[in-house]
């Protein structure tokens, strides 16, 4: 080990940033490598994203396409396995206030009854809307539907 083989471990010491615009012995001072005039040499210069330099950026140059629905109404769906589970539970008349004590669905939902599961006990089912499978499988059980 000699005093000019020194060195300090391997990770513990960070790299300095560079110190630009203290002066020309530097050698960043001046201009503090920002080169000459432009808006990339003011203070307070940024760019909006996707800026790629005068070039048509990518989101201009990509086709628009699809179409939102402006008054597409959304339904809240409820399946027959969850409506089984209610019935499970000692129900027999399931509508909106009942779907929502339970958890199934938010306070402003439109709710509409789907045909997934199966249904075995014989219902009272009140919703917004029901698929066609969902209407024979609770009529197939001896159940009644009724829109709000």
């Amino acid at each position: 080990m000699k005093l000019h083989t020194l060195k300090p471990a391997a990770g513990s010491t960070h790299k300095e940033g560079k110190r630009v615009g203290r002066g020309e012995g530097s050698g960043k001072g001046g201009t503090a490598a920002r080169g000459h005039k432009g808006a990339g040499s003011r203070s307070g210069t940024s760019t909006k994203r996707g800026f790629e330099g005068g070039q048509m950026p990518l989101y201009r140059r990509i086709p628009k396409f699809g179409f939102k629905n402006l008054n597409r109404v959304e339904f809240a769906p409820i399946n027959l396995d969850k409506l089984q589970e209610l019935a499970e539970k000692g129900l027999t008349k399931i509508d909106r206030e009942v779907l929502l004590a339970n958890g199934l669905i938010g306070k402003k939902d439109l709710v509409k009854v789907l045909g997934r599961g199966e249904l075995k006990s014989a219902l009272e089912i009140k919703a917004d809307a029901f698929s066609s499978a969902a209407q024979k499988a609770i009529e197939a059980v001896g159940g009644s539907i009724s829109a709000n």
